[in-house]
């Protein structure tokens, strides 16, 4: 589990993350909703230790992670964030070894390359092994970072916003490999996203945050409400169901 005790964050006078205590990583897709400002990829960054919370302590299967070794917390829990950009010019094959760092150090061993193999099979990038990420559509860089994830091999995956700047076709791709990760790689993920509708379609739990503050917590069903969403976003939202699905609608 993913506990997160009390945990805070501030940037000068503001707080944007205000006492917050939960635990994640008991189900396969958990997603993380609210409005701008919420706090949830704060969130996602106090528990991947790419930031040091004020207040608080976040561990992973009880180990901390301010002070778990680097290599240990890596071989645990893999973070994706949504500034995914570069500067050196690296192939798809180049950026999924990068996963395999916390197991082999840099050097790659026959464990590493099978399992840098099965990520690459895992995602259908087998035929774009050699192209470089800047030769990619927005998907398909995608596909290739989280199959940098796979072959990292954690058992928690923490990804912040992975549908940003994709069409339709690619976001419905994206989400439905992720509940693949969940169900047949026994992978417990965390995403923070905007659309509700691909987190009541896709999860088994959704959070939702405001004001740095957790307001809701349980299946999707129990969020999925007009009178949870519209005090959640501010805004009317009429909740449909349509072939057995909850599905907010607000856009007009």
């Amino acid at each position: 589990m993913i506990t997160v005790d009390h945990l805070s964050h501030r940037y000068g006078a503001q707080v944007v993350l205000d006492d917050v205590t939960l635990e994640l990583g008991d189900v396969g897709v958990t997603s993380i909703i609210g409005p701008n400002g919420a706090g949830k990829s704060t969130l996602l960054s106090a528990i991947g230790r790419l930031i040091s919370p004020t207040a608080g302590r976040v561990a992973v299967d009880g180990h901390d992670v301010a002070t778990a070794p680097p290599r240990d917390l890596a071989r645990r829990l893999a973070v994706l964030r949504q500034d995914n950009h570069l500067t050196a010019r690296l192939t798809v094959q180049d950026l999924v070894e990068f996963g395999r760092f916390p197991h082999a150090g840099g050097r790659l061993g026959l464990d590493d390359r099978e399992a840098v193999e099965r990520a690459l099979a895992y995602l259908d990038l087998g035929d774009l092994r050699s192209r470089f990420l800047d030769e990619l559509s927005g998907g398909q860089r995608q596909r290739a970072f989280i199959a940098m994830v796979v072959a990292q091999d954690t058992r928690y995956v923490l990804l912040d916003e992975p549908l940003n700047n994709l069409d339709l076709r690619h976001a419905v791709d994206i989400m439905r490999l992720l509940r693949r990760m969940a169900d047949d790689l026994d992978k417990r993920i965390v995403v923070v996203m905007h659309d509700i509708n691909f987190a009541s379609a896709h999860s088994d739990r959704i959070v939702a945050m405001r004001g740095g503050r957790v307001v809701a917590d349980d299946r999707p069903a129990g969020i999925m409400r007009s009178d949870v969403l519209a005090d959640l976003y501010g805004t009317a939202v009429d909740v449909r169901v349509i072939d057995g699905r909850a599905v907010a609608l607000y856009y007009a």
